[in-house]
């Protein structure tokens, strides 16, 4: 298991995550090709299926800008493909259960709901070149326009 963390302007570290679809995904797999890495707290929730929803709708546009996406939670492959299947995504869903590649890139944090800590996935998308390096990070996603800037920031790559 890697011990590093993702660095902006560093070649972020290996990993392989289950993938729905039936296979492993490892970056390795899209070198030559940009990819967008989104990692969101839960399947089936309003915020998530939002910011899914916004990815596939805009997903024709990222693989002509060259892009790969693939979205990262907790859930089990079991739920990913449900959710993948019930709102029609045409990226991937990877399974990260031990919150391994989410401690990469240090998006498992605590957070605070009505008082009560618990420890979640704070939503952040992390955009790596053709090369491996990890160039644009977004922490904290609030939704709305948020695909539409990472878009931005992958056709200006």
């Amino acid at each position: 298991m890697p011990t590093r963390s993702a660095k902006l302007d560093k070649k972020i570290p290996t990993f392989s995550l289950p993938s729905t679809g039936g296979r492993t995904f490892k970056p390795a797999d899209v070198v030559g090709k940009k990819l967008v890495i989104y990692f969101y707290p839960r399947d089936n929730t309003p915020g998530c299926t939002t910011e899914g929803v916004a990815f596939r709708d805009l997903h024709a546009d990222f693989k002509k800008a060259g892009a790969v996406i693939v979205g990262v939670s907790p859930d089990s492959l079991k739920s990913h493909e449900k959710f993948k299947e019930k709102m029609s995504f045409p990226f991937e869903l990877l399974a990260d259960e031990d919150h391994a590649v989410c401690d990469l890139f240090e998006v498992y944090k605590e957070k605070s709901m009505y008082g009560r800590k618990y420890m979640g996935v704070e939503r952040s998308t992390f955009l790596i070149d053709e090369e491996g390096v990890l160039k644009r990070e977004w922490r904290k996603v609030k939704v709305p326009g948020h695909v539409q800037e990472v878009l931005a920031a992958v056709k200006d790559l």
